[in-house]
């Protein structure tokens, strides 16, 4: 974005929708090194509250704020038609007139949810998931993969784990890049997660220069 400053250091505020996200970010700190990346969430799941956290990483200086959707949770029209209505207040960088700075804020979606990213680390699926349930199932034939704060915390970090059980980002990025190709198709199993660590790397690159 023009308006955004380029000589400011960037600092990235990427947004879940819960601790899956908030430990899987933790774990790219060590691919993105050099690059200030804070993850967060929101107390409770809602566009309400997911706004809030928007503005305070404004108000806070922020340069990007990334907003990552679980698509599964916007089932019901209300849901969607809300988040639609923050997708567009946000569609232009935002100035936070008091630091001089413009912040740019993006939105991410995957359907049915964030785990499938993680599948993405080992296969590609198009395969239409009426439940998380079913998506888990299809992870853990894969690798070991639990849902809680614990196994989150003894994995040593999800994105190592994944590797180090024989899964790849760089493929996840590509396998999730496919599913937005082919998302003219379809309105379900598709992640813009390859198209977030896109960014991630161009802000990081551009740093650097």
């Amino acid at each position: 974005m023009s308006k955004i400053n380029k000589e400011l250091r960037p600092s990235v505020l990427i947004l879940g929708e819960g601790i899956t996200e908030f430990y899987y970010l933790n774990s790219l700190k060590d691919v993105f090194k050099g690059l200030t990346i804070k993850p967060d969430y929101p107390k409770h799941t809602s566009i309400k509250e997911l706004e809030i956290k928007i503005r305070s990483g404004i108000e806070e200086g922020r340069t990007h704020i990334f907003c990552i959707v679980d698509m599964d949770t916007k089932n019901k029209q209300s849901e969607r038609l809300q988040y639609q209505k923050l997708k567009k207040k946000y569609a232009e960088p935002r100035s936070n007139r008091s630091k001089d700075i413009f912040c740019e804020v993006d939105f991410f979606e995957t359907h049915p949810c964030t785990e499938l990213f993680f599948l993405y680390y080992f296969q590609y699926t198009s395969r239409q998931y009426e439940s998380q349930k079913l998506l888990l199932k299809d992870l853990n034939k894969k690798v070991e993969y639990e849902k809680t704060g614990a196994f989150f915390s003894k994995c040593g970090g999800l994105h190592n784990y994944f590797e180090r059980n024989g899964g790849s980002l760089k493929l996840a990025s590509t396998n999730a890049n496919k599913s937005i190709k082919e998302k003219d198709h379809r309105e379900y199993t598709y992640s813009e997660f390859g198209r977030l660590i896109e960014r991630l790397e161009d802000i990081l690159c551009n740093d650097k220069k």
